[in-house]
């Protein structure tokens, strides 16, 4: 029997890579499709020079393959499709369009003013406590022009924010207040000072009532700051222990 032919050997990558340029010719470009590889990028850096050569110098080919044709109707696709052609500019994503720079500008001014305005109002602010805290530690007390005698009849159920006397107001006065407590047998009484809704200003102890059973208690207005005063009167028995009796209820105004 005769020897078994050998084997074709496998090509090689030099057989498939593209010719030198002198080699090149246009059974070649179209046999291994060297158009439709240049088109998809799957050409060597070397072989799309050598194509672009060959094209330049044979321009015919290019009507041959019918290129204009394949590349318009590939357009026509990418219409259909609903893709931008290759040389239309990409669409700016939203946040770079011209209106949201414009908005963010003027969103930017308008804060910016709203922040000066912040800002002048809390300096303000900051000056009227400043003031305040000062006028608070001083805590000036004026002097009286003036002394007026008022008499008060307590509650004896319980507190009331009706004001039952007003001391102050365009001047400033030392108010008597003559507290009308003739009705119980004890002598002797603590009267709590509160400021309604705020807190307590005053406690006297041990105060007695005169001979016709009335509580003197003297203050100058200016003493206390405007507003409503709750004064709790408690009886103190012979141990010292405070007994609830009556209620009073003034208002002081500067």
């Amino acid at each position: 029997m005769p020897p078994p032919a050998p084997s074709a050997a496998p090509p090689s990558a030099a057989a498939t890579a593209p010719p030198s340029p002198g080699r090149i010719d246009r059974d070649f470009v179209i046999k291994n499709r060297l158009i439709e590889r240049y088109i998809g990028g799957r050409l060597p850096v070397r072989g799309a020079q050598d194509l672009e050569r060959f094209c330049r110098e044979h321009p015919d080919l290019i009507d041959d393959i019918h290129l204009s044709e394949n590349i318009n109707s590939a357009l026509r696709l990418l219409d259909a499709s609903g893709r931008a052609s290759p040389w239309e500019p990409t669409p700016a994503k939203w946040w770079q369009q011209l209106w949201v720079l414009i908005a963010s500008a003027a969103l930017a001014s308008v804060l910016a003013c709203v922040a000066l305005v912040l800002s002048s109002k809390l300096d303000g602010r900051d000056h009227v406590i400043t003031g305040l805290k000062q006028q608070v530690a001083q805590q000036p007390l004026n002097p009286a022009t003036s002394k007026r005698t008022i008499n008060v009849t307590p509650s004896r159920v319980a507190p009331s924010r009706r004001s039952m006397a007003t001391i102050g107001g365009s001047s400033v006065e030392m108010a008597d207040l003559r507290i009308d407590m003739s009705w119980t047998p004890i002598d002797q009484f603590r009267v709590t000072v509160d400021r309604v809704d705020q807190g307590r200003v005053a406690i006297f102890h041990n105060v007695k009532r005169d001979s016709s059973g009335v509580l003197h208690l003297e203050l100058n207005s200016s003493a206390l700051g405007p507003g409503v005063y709750q004064f709790t009167i408690e009886g103190l028995d012979r141990w010292g222990n405070p007994i609830p009796q009556a209620w009073a209820t003034i208002s002081v105004l500067h």
